[in-house]
């Protein structure tokens, strides 16, 4: 037992002494080429596959967020353009101060504005309509986005098991358990691990931001078409 004891202490002190000489040696390296040892370290396909994620993944939430900013507007600005051109110049003056507005809200009221002639009910069905259609542009590739996100990190777990199955496969044809044999093994499971975990926590950020982009712009969407539908129906009287 006391031999046990031993061993465990040495072992103990090595591996702390491993880790501050790797510090130390880190701390003189920027940090451009550290990530770009440990990458390396994890191994090839793995790790590409996860960087792989990462582009594409924040390909998608940069195009996501350049389409939403540009598809935000100022809703009540729009309202208040709408309401003066309906009073003096009635509905083909509207249209023509949604055909010079961006966003998806110019375009719902055009769409209900072509339909008021026959109708306000039509013309609700008209903004109701191409509401859906606005939000599914709205959410476009945002599922790919998700998958993603799921996908980082399960791909470096599977990284770790193969890691780990490599270490088993080490000591069977070593005959020894010693560090030094399954260093290697351990060391690629934990990096891809924590490179899929990184890749995944950056995702999600992108993500929830564009979620709430999305529904900030839906909410907006929704409480104008029912004011359009309002100013509809007091134009109609």
């Amino acid at each position: 037992m006391k031999k046990v004891v031993n061993i465990l202490t040495v072992t103990g002190f090595m591996f702390f002494g491993a880790i501050q000489s790797v510090s130390a040696q880190e701390a003189e390296q920027t940090f451009h080429q550290v990530l770009k040892q440990r990458f390396i370290e994890g191994g090839p396909f793995f790790m590409g596959i996860v960087l792989v994620a990462l582009i594409l993944g924040l390909a998608i939430a940069i195009e996501r967020i350049i389409y939403l900013n540009m598809a935000t507007t100022n809703t009540k600005k729009l309202m208040a353009s709408v309401d003066d051109a309906l009073s003096s110049g009635g509905v083909e003056a509207a249209k023509e101060v949604c055909r010079n507005s961006k966003g998806p809200v110019a375009s719902i009221f055009y769409q209900g504005l072509d339909r008021v002639d026959e109708g306000i009910e039509s013309a609700e069905k008209a903004v109701i309509g191409y509401g859906g259609v606005q939000m599914g542009l709205l959410e476009k590739n945002i599922s790919w986005l998700s998958l993603f996100i799921a996908l980082a990190p399960m791909l470096g777990f599977m990284g770790t098991v193969i890691g780990m199955i490599g270490a088993f496969d080490a000591i069977a044809v070593a005959n020894d358990i010693s560090p030094g044999v399954v260093a290697v093994g351990i060391k690629v499971a934990l990096l891809t691990t924590v490179f899929g975990l990184i890749v995944a926590i950056i995702l999600q950020i992108f993500y929830n931001y564009i979620i709430s982009k999305v529904d900030s712009i839906v909410n907006n969407m929704e409480d104008a078409s029912i004011t359009l539908i309002d100013l509809l129906v007091k134009y109609k009287k």
